[in-house]
């Protein structure tokens, strides 16, 4: 217990685990709509295409306010791009006969492959202070800052306002879009709503984990709780306090065991909440349903016995 209060009384291992928390729970809560609509792609779509956006912010920072290492503006940039992946991917679905997926498999190709174009551009011209916009690749936990905190808090709390906001029509989107049409609800103006609430909850995670694992907030945590519940309420909340719990543990993990990698951990903590829940959840777990079938063979055999006797 002592050395867990030492860890708690360390300001970075605070800013750190307070970061990685928020991130984790409004990824898992916002994530459980790109699950319920089957666009799980989704979060690996916006953290690749957020590539793009935050060498495009560093750029324009670096060349109007002197240097590219504002959160705010890189954020912004990430989630712009994020937007117009997402926007870009349904145009192709509207006027082509691509399916969503290959559409967003499109435009992670173009989006991703413009980001890496402009960080090379950054990387050979004449730019002063590119160094750390890797993390944003691989992940950094350590690297978040006081000021960057702040910022995630912010885009976090935007993000959940616009859920709380829209939860009638989010809700009922996801299940029936033809009945959304019917009451009122347009889908091309639904859709990019939701999916552009998602986008925030994706670009605030990428200095934690990096672009490349943080399809793990959006869709683990929302796998693990479909098991356990089959209310859209429930879901969210518990998809989201997956998503903390994870986030927690992977980082208090890695802080102990020195030098490991927070985000890593992080994903392997949702891989095991994930692993629990497919065999143990009450309902739709493995084990459950083992029962189960053990259960009807043994009153079948019972009937069978009763009937011949």
């Amino acid at each position: 217990m002592e050395p867990l209060l030492e860890l708690l009384s360390d300001h970075t291992v605070r800013t750190v685990l307070t970061g990685s928390t928020i991130i984790g729970f409004v990824s898992g809560a916002l994530g459980a709509f790109a699950y319920l609509r089957r666009q799980s792609m989704m979060g690996d779509v916006v953290s690749h295409a957020a590539l793009l956006g935050i060498a495009a912010a560093f750029i324009v920072a670096s060349l109007t306010l002197g240097s590219g290492h504002h959160t705010l503006a890189l954020l912004l940039g990430a989630s712009l791009a994020g937007v117009l992946s997402i926007l870009f991917a349904n145009l192709v679905v509207r006027h082509s006969r691509i399916t969503m997926d290959g559409a967003m498999a499109v435009s992670l190709a173009l989006f991703f492959g413009g980001g890496l174009t402009l960080m090379r551009i950054i990387q050979t011209g004449p730019f002063t202070q590119r160094a750390g916009l890797d993390t944003y690749i691989f992940g950094r936990a350590a690297a978040i800052t006081r000021a960057d905190l702040q910022v995630i808090a912010v885009f976090a709390a935007v993000a959940l306002v616009f859920l709380v906001l829209n939860w009638k029509v989010f809700k009922l989107y996801s299940f029936d879009t033809v009945l959304s049409e019917l009451v009122g609800y347009r889908a091309r103006l639904v859709e990019p709503l939701l999916q552009a609430t998602i986008v925030l909850a994706v670009v605030i995670g990428l200095k934690v984990v990096g672009l490349i694992l943080m399809i793990a907030f959006v869709v683990a945590p929302a796998s693990a709780a479909r098991q356990w519940t089959r209310s859209l309420g429930a879901m969210v909340l518990l998809s989201g306090t997956f998503g903390a719990l994870a986030s927690i543990a992977g980082t208090l993990v890695s802080v102990l065991a020195g030098d490991v990698p927070t985000g890593p951990v992080i994903v392997l903590a949702l891989t095991a909440i994930v692993a629990v829940s497919l065999l143990f959840a009450p309902h739709r777990g493995l084990v459950a349903r083992a029962l189960r079938r053990r259960r009807q063979r043994s009153e079948l055999v019972r009937e069978a016995h009763a009937r011949g006797a």
